[in-house]
């Protein structure tokens, strides 16, 4: 556990910091991104992401306390509906702080702390042994001429045609030669 910080807290007592970083909080799950100053921004990351981790968990004890620190309903809801299933598949680190420029008036030092865009990007996959075996009998076939037992994806690669285009005239002939069975 950390130790915590003496003195005043930003600028005000225990009750007024922790109404200020509800309030921050509220507003960062409200809009997604927030400009305030570097020192509320690094004080907000830690309750922020604790409240995504207890809105992950979905269950009714996690949403009262979510309630507990965020007054309102409706940001709670899209808490739990909205912005937790975007982490489902991540540990940690949901927030981001940029710092930007100082503060025009009195040249504090301002950050944006915004929540972390998940980007679906699926890993390409390592060909197993016999997709590549069959990718290199296919190869093997168009280059020696015998396009029968080559598959027309291979045909269409070696003659140069766009994959995704033959891979669909390939299953549309296979739709009709169902149709004529049938």
């Amino acid at each position: 556990m950390p130790t915590p910080t003496r003195g005043p807290r930003l600028g005000g007592s225990p009750a007024h910091e922790r109404l200020m970083l509800a309030n921050l909080a509220t507003s960062l799950f409200k809009h997604g991104r927030i400009t305030t100053t570097e020192t509320k921004a690094k004080r907000l990351r830690p309750l922020a992401e604790q409240l995504i981790t207890k809105a992950k968990r979905g269950d009714l004890h996690a949403r009262r306390q979510a309630l507990s620190v965020v007054r309102d309903k409706d940001v709670v809801f899209a808490l739990f509906d909205q912005i937790a299933p975007r982490f489902s598949n991540r540990q940690g680190g949901y927030t981001r702080i940029v710092k930007t420029g100082p503060r025009k008036g009195d040249a504090a030092p301002m950050a944006i702390i915004e929540l972390v865009e998940e980007l679906e990007v699926a890993a390409p996959k390592a060909p197993r042994a016999a997709d590549r075996k069959a990718a290199k009998a296919d190869s093997i076939a168009v280059l020696a001429g015998d396009e029968a037992e080559a598959t027309p994806v291979a045909a269409a690669e070696a003659a140069g045609e766009d994959a995704a285009e033959a891979k669909a005239a390939d299953q549309a002939d296979a739709a009709k030669d169902e149709e004529t069975k049938a």
